[in-house]
């Protein structure tokens, strides 16, 4: 994200802006704590909550099998172009990460298209965008033009999708920028902890004497004490009426970790429910987790379903219909040897699934056998009231 960014104003003049800094950099913490700049949205990472709601939904949109459906029910292999649909080797699941990544935080995903099927049109390869160096900007009739790093792109060359859409807008609406204040509050209240400690936001103590000392005595004494003991675990020895005493800060003040606690629920609020119960944040609320599946049915249910949901809609916007690409969420939703093996029965007796099915699921290798559906058990023979048949 080296080069320049430029913004095309209504009268048609062009200037340049800064360009977006990577983001190791981007969001680092200040040595201005009067105010908190979230112009760049990267920096709202710095709240620990903003970044693990954003890193979760995306590492399970990276990590989740993601079945493709040509037909009804049989899953195949992923179609090559869809496999590695951004054209740079990193394969779908990079891809997906960035997705989710983009629309989470600005609440619009771009993309570049690089080719498209012959037949029916649609993409088969988005190159993914930074959200930064895309604008859309009317010019001066109100008609729109895309914008991409600092070049006019042709609208059939542009992949959008946007979450949070609003009536008479384009683009949707960025999360960030709606609870920015939120956000500002939660990381202004870290850098303060960080100042307080690191930058000499209180002394860390204080050397008293019944003697009176001016200013020159006072800087003499302080460097000479400092002296002695400077990388030194030695007790310090004082003379002559001299006192040295701690400075002790509780740690509730400090660090102030309920403005911490309270900003970090607010922020994964803003993702959707159910992210601050499962970062176990406090809400007010008796929510309490009896194992670890019901976590993560939580989990799949209340927070990242939706978004999954968007990914599956978009990926399969690009197939023929009835085409359709699904995550396997059973893969999300771990439970205990037991349970799982009266589930496989269960389906086996209603002929949900084959043997062979289960064996897959379990890593185990198919039996010859095992492709046919199990017979159902025949139905109990009825006794009539005179015990006849």
């Amino acid at each position: 994200m080296s080069f320049l960014l430029r913004r095309e104003r209504r009268a048609g003049a062009m200037f340049p802006s800064p360009p977006i800094p990577p983001n190791s950099q981007a969001g680092g913490i200040s040595s201005n704590y009067a105010h908190v700049d979230l112009s760049r949205t990267e920096a709202s990472l710095q709240k620990v909550a903003v970044w693990c709601c954003v890193n979760l939904v995306a590492t399970i949109a990276e990590t989740m099998p993601l079945q493709y459906f040509p037909r009804a029910r049989d899953p195949q292999p992923l179609p090559s172009w869809l496999a590695d649909l951004g054209g740079d080797g990193h394969g779908l699941p990079d891809w997906l990460y960035q997705y989710a990544y983009s629309m989470m935080l600005r609440g619009n995903a771009y993309g570049h298209v690089g080719s498209r099927d012959s037949r029916r049109g649609t993409p088969t390869q988005i190159v993914l965008q930074h959200p930064d160096l895309v604008h859309l900007l009317p010019d001066q009739d109100g008609a729109p033009h895309w914008w991409m790093n600092g070049q006019q792109v042709d609208a059939d060359k542009v992949w959008h999708r946007r979450v949070h859409p609003a009536p008479g807008q384009v683009l949707g609406l960025s999360p960030i920028a709606l609870q920015a204040t939120t956000i500002a509050t939660g990381i202004a209240a870290l850098q303060f902890g960080y100042q307080w400690f690191k930058e000499g936001g209180h002394p860390s103590g204080v050397l008293t004497t019944d003697n009176e000392l001016d200013k020159k005595q006072a800087d003499t004494a302080k460097q000479r004490f400092m002296a002695a003991i400077h990388g030194r675990r030695e007790p310090a020895v004082l003379g002559g009426g001299w006192k040295y005493q701690q400075i002790q800060i509780a740690p509730d003040e400090s660090q102030f970790l309920e403005t911490n606690q309270f900003t970090a629920a607010e922020c994964c609020r803003i993702f959707g429910p159910g992210f601050a119960e499962i970062f176990g944040y406090e809400t007010g609320g008796s929510l309490t987790y009896s194992n670890i599946e019901q976590r993560s049915l939580d989990l799949l249910t209340y927070a990242v379903d939706p978004w999954l949901v968007r990914i599956e809609r978009a990926l399969s916007d690009l197939l023929p219909r009835p085409q359709t690409v699904r995550f396997n969420r059973a893969a999300l939703v771990r439970t205990d040897l037991l349970t799982r093996f009266k589930a496989h029965a269960i389906a086996l007796q209603n002929q949900f699934e084959t043997v062979n099915e289960v064996r897959e699921l379990e890593d185990q290798r198919p039996v010859e056998w095992g492709d046919k559906p199990t017979a159902p058990p025949p139905a109990p023979a009825k006794v009539s009231p005179l015990g006849g048949h």
